[in-house]
């Protein structure tokens, strides 16, 4: 059973990173992006543990995955208009090369939605949406090969083992299908859901986009630590900011190192 987990995490993890043939791989933009995505993490679990909470944790959890998924999905508009500039912008035959390119992307972008709807699946078998214990003896699945009474008993009895043993698949579904989702999700952070696969300079330009995107939302909100408005700030524009500069240096990187402009990668 481990090993097949392994295998399906394995696999899954693969497809998030961008694996085009003919892609530059630059190891220091790599580990900086790596870098940069391990330290924000860090830094919002910094402030969990170091300020009090303005609402229960349950609540507290609650609001951060509906945020998540929320940005994941402005994440993937914002993302999703910035591709499809960049390929109208493109002159003939770029924009075609670069649309049959969106192959990686758009599995990315399958594998968190797939994830999600397995969470969901799960959930609802737990909460006897699907098949309830209220189903047991109310039919007879042998057709009244054994007579009405022991048919029912038959059927509610198979029903009963089919509900534990199916309660157990569903919680190991949904541990697997959430801790999976939410570790694709990162990696697909990671390498802007893979954009590097449609041209090596589509993460650099995209990324502010959507961290700006992000800042955005959650300057809307209201903060989730009872922490002095400087740290909350701090917080906020740090990320955006820092990714900011990054990928102003990884655009001259590009450039300087591996003749990369956005005039050529548009053909212009």
């Amino acid at each position: 059973m481990g090993e097949v987990v392994g295998i399906a995490l394995g696999g899954a993890l693969a497809l998030t990173v961008p694996n085009r043939p003919d892609l530059i791989r630059d190891p220091v933009i790599t580990w900086l992006q790596r870098a940069r995505t391990v330290l924000g993490l860090l830094a919002g679990v910094w402030l969990v543990m170091a300020y009090p909470l303005r609402k229960g944790r349950e609540e507290f959890v609650l609001d951060k995955l509906g945020n998540l998924a929320l940005g994941c999905a402005i994440m993937l508009g914002a993302g999703a208009v910035g591709v499809t500039i960049f390929i109208l912008a493109a002159r003939p035959p770029l924009g075609g090369l670069y649309t049959r390119r969106l192959v990686g992307p758009l599995t990315v972008i399958g594998l968190i939605v797939g994830g999600i709807g397995l969470c969901w699946l799960a959930v609802l078998g737990l909460r006897g949406d699907i098949v309830s214990s209220a189903d047991i003896g109310r039919f007879d699945l042998t057709l009244g090969l054994f007579g009405e009474l022991a048919g029912t008993a038959i059927t509610g009895l198979i029903m009963l083992a089919l509900l534990v043993v199916g309660a157990i698949a569903c919680v190991i579904v949904l541990l697997v299908s959430l801790f999976t989702t939410l570790l694709v999700t990162f990696m697909a952070l990671n390498s802007c859901f893979r954009t590097a696969d449609v041209h090596e300079l589509l993460p650099a330009l995209l990324s502010p986009l959507l961290v700006w995107s992000l800042f955005a939302l959650s300057y809307s909100d209201t903060p989730d630590v009872a922490a002095p408005p400087a740290v909350i700030y701090s917080f906020l524009l740090g990320g955006p900011l820092t990714v900011t500069a990054l990928s102003l240096w990884e655009v001259r990187r590009l450039r300087v190192r591996h003749g990369m402009t956005l005039r050529t990668a548009l053909g212009r």
